[in-house]
């Protein structure tokens, strides 16, 4: 008699799902004054002299913008952390590759101010150009090994850290924060940039912030509104499986055998999956059992045009 697999495929349900462009009418708060809102270097600097000046704390919230609330648990993070809070919005090339979305990423900067201005936003820092970040004769990289190279988003996305850590260098450099909010969704790059801090005496603290998700599972991402209808009813299928391989596994049920399974039933839903891996939570490395650390669930695929990432940790 065959084995019966321990990994079902979870019911996608058949009510209606809020659209994720809808996802940031949900954030309900009295409109204050807004931001100020610099536009280079040098205003930017005079800004935060001031509030060294002052005595005051700065945290840092790295953006491309297109905000939602996911985004804005971050900035609630921040603005408990720090007196000033400075959320920078700029669509980075450098980590973009020529067959990806930069063109077309979604750019809504007036209604990403309108939204900071309601959770008291000191400062948007918003290049007037990707020359500011960039200029003419630009010829600096960093290169990010360790969890850069965990054969993960890297495998697919072979420039991405670089461009990540090189535009977050800079981002740290230009507002001086004493600390930096990062969403766990994009796990990865919340480890090489906690790694490139503390290699390189960065003086402040990379703060990581819990998965924002919709009722159904699905982690909010500005990408979401690529999804079609029916694709994101389909979508939170991807979490579900997730966080049941998680449960198998924290309950001792062999890794590879649980994780075999979650790939198929992700694949037979019509999904096209980039990885689904157990990771050591802070390296990133493989591993084969509980007993090898912390352990986190990571998981790429596309659905349609939409590429999706996610995670969890074991409870």
């Amino acid at each position: 008699m065959a084995r019966r697999p321990e990994i079902a495929i979870p019911k996608i349900a058949s009510a209606k799902v809020a659209s994720a462009k809808t996802a940031s009418a949900k954030i309900a708060k009295p409109r204050t004054a807004e931001p100020r809102i610099a536009r280079t270097v040098p205003a930017l600097r005079r800004s935060v002299a001031q509030w060294r000046e002052a005595g005051e704390t700065i945290a840092l919230v790295p953006t491309m913008g297109a905000l939602h609330r996911g985004h804005i648990s971050l900035v609630r993070l921040a603005r408990r952390r720090a007196d000033r809070v400075v959320v920078s919005i700029f669509v980075n090339p450098a980590q973009f590759a020529p067959t990806e979305d930069f063109s077309t990423y979604p750019r809504t900067f007036e209604s990403d101010v309108a939204l900071l201005a309601r959770e008291q936003v000191d400062l948007v820092w918003a290049p007037q150009s990707v020359a500011v970040m960039y200029p003419e004769g630009f010829a600096t990289r960093i290169v990010p090994q360790g969890p850069a190279t965990a054969d993960l988003e890297d495998r697919f996305r072979p420039d991405f850290f670089q461009g990540v850590a090189t535009v977050v260098a800079k981002l740290f450099t230009q507002t001086m924060p004493d600390s930096a909010v990062f969403g766990e969704k994009d796990y990865q790059q919340l480890k090489v940039v906690t790694r490139m801090a503390r290699d390189l005496d960065l003086p402040l603290r990379v703060i990581g912030a819990p998965t924002v998700r919709e009722a159904d599972g699905l982690a909010l991402s500005s990408r979401n509104v690529y999804l079609s209808a029916q694709e994101r009813a389909q979508a939170p299928l991807l979490h579900r499986v997730l966080a049941l391989c998680a449960r198998k596994i924290a309950k001792g049920r062999p890794i590879a055998t649980i994780l075999s399974e979650g790939r198929e039933v992700i694949e037979r839903a019509g999904f096209v999956l980039d990885y689904l891996e157990a990771r050591h939570a802070e390296t990133l490395a493989p591993v084969a059992s509980i007993k090898d650390g912390p352990v986190r669930l990571l998981v790429a695929a596309r659905l349609g045009k939409t590429r999706l990432i996610d995670n969890v940790g074991l409870k």
